[in-house]
């Protein structure tokens, strides 16, 4: 159920589609092929979500009997097809088998499940007890992640530019909590309100890595995807919530576009209006807060952003300045008008948004 009164038709990446398009046109066709089949698989699934919105799907209950405290996870290997979800390779409980992507999207989804559950007390994505489904080894070297409203998906990546997309555990995370939003703000992905998006999907992205690394504020290292870039890559991740615009400088992908505060804000048509470009700024704002208030970033700035994505205020077309507000006022509710106030709107401040 979502707070805002049905579901947006949102297909959501983990690479931003002007990454691949700037790969698509590359003259070295192991860079160009690969990126170029993996914008193809990504309009078709996209237009397949589409439809899928338009006609209804059918919603997926937990499995009877099934305790609502625990996943109920299954892994399914689509062996290069575009066909999801694919033949069952993993189901909950079973042992670890010889496919290292099978058993990086299970504990993945798991983290996932963690986190929120033992933080911040909710039942899967949907908060009743939600099946996370997955699917691995999708397309022909298919340079992408995905969270198509029902299940996860996994690349193997081109191992030119992009690893294997399960290596990172916040890339998982990142894409399930799309899931999350669709099931409460259920923010439009578009302009101001499709980067916040993208960010609250960066943001618990982060906090589940390092909820599962167990590190606090300053000892993260505020990446999201590091890991993931082949070794020819010259950069760490595919985005820094810590210096946005300094995940990537590289001659193939050229240099991270996303700004970290309004003064640079990007406007464009493409990418849903910046999405992923822009989506820099509330980043870099929860960053500032987390580590303003030290400790695990999960226990104080992660419980005001999650307040506020599922306290029932956020509009689906909300702005940055909206959002902002709204974490103002939440920890103000939460702890009062003392430090993490004081942080809170400093955060926001140092980014050139405005709360009122």
């Amino acid at each position: 159920m979502t707070t805002n009164g049905g579901f947006q038709p949102v297909f959501c990446t983990i690479v931003p589609p002007h990454v691949l398009d700037k790969l698509a046109r590359n003259e070295d066709p192991a860079l160009s092929g690969p990126a170029r089949r993996s914008l193809e698989h990504d309009a078709f699934q996209r237009t397949k979500r589409r439809l899928t919105t338009v006609i209804g799907a059918t919603a997926v209950a937990p499995p009877a009997g099934a305790a609502a405290d625990q996943p109920h996870r299954t892994i399914y290997d689509a062996e290069h097809t575009q066909d999801l979800p694919g033949t069952k390779v993993r189901e909950e409980g079973s042992e670890p088998g010889s496919d290292a992507t099978v058993n990086r999207a299970y504990a993945g989804l798991g983290a996932t499940f963690d986190l929120y559950l033992k933080v911040y007390g909710r039942h899967s994505i949907d908060d009743n007890g939600m099946p996370l489904d997955a699917t691995v080894h999708f397309g022909e070297n298919y340079d992408n992640a995905f969270w198509n409203g029902e299940q996860m998906v996994f690349g193997d990546g081109d191992n030119e530019v992009f690893l294997d997309f399960t290596i990172p555990v916040d890339v998982i995370g990142h894409e399930l909590t799309h899931g999350v939003t669709q099931h409460t703000a259920n923010l439009e992905y578009y302009g101001q309100s499709g980067a916040l998006n993208e960010s609250l999907s960066d943001v618990f992205g982060s906090l589940i890595k390092q909820y599962t690394l167990g590190q606090t504020a300053a000892e993260a290292d505020w990446l999201i995807g590091a890991g993931l870039l082949a070794p020819r890559v010259t950069g760490v991740a595919l985005r820094s919530m810590k210096a946005p615009g300094t995940a990537y400088d590289d001659d193939v992908l050229g240099k991270d576009p996303q700004p970290a505060t309004m003064e640079d804000y990007v406007r464009t048509g493409r990418d849903n209006g910046g999405v992923h470009i822009n989506s820099g700024i509330p980043n870099h704002a929860f960053y500032l807060a987390a580590t303003a208030l030290g400790g695990y970033a999960w226990e104080k700035a992660g419980q005001i952003w999650y307040d506020v994505l599922t306290g029932g205020e956020l509009k689906e077309d909300a702005l940055f300045a909206d959002f902002a507000t709204l974490t103002v006022k939440a920890t103000r509710e939460r702890y009062g008008a003392g430090d993490e106030l004081r942080a809170v709107q400093k955060a926001w401040e140092q980014v050139g948004v405005r709360t009122l």
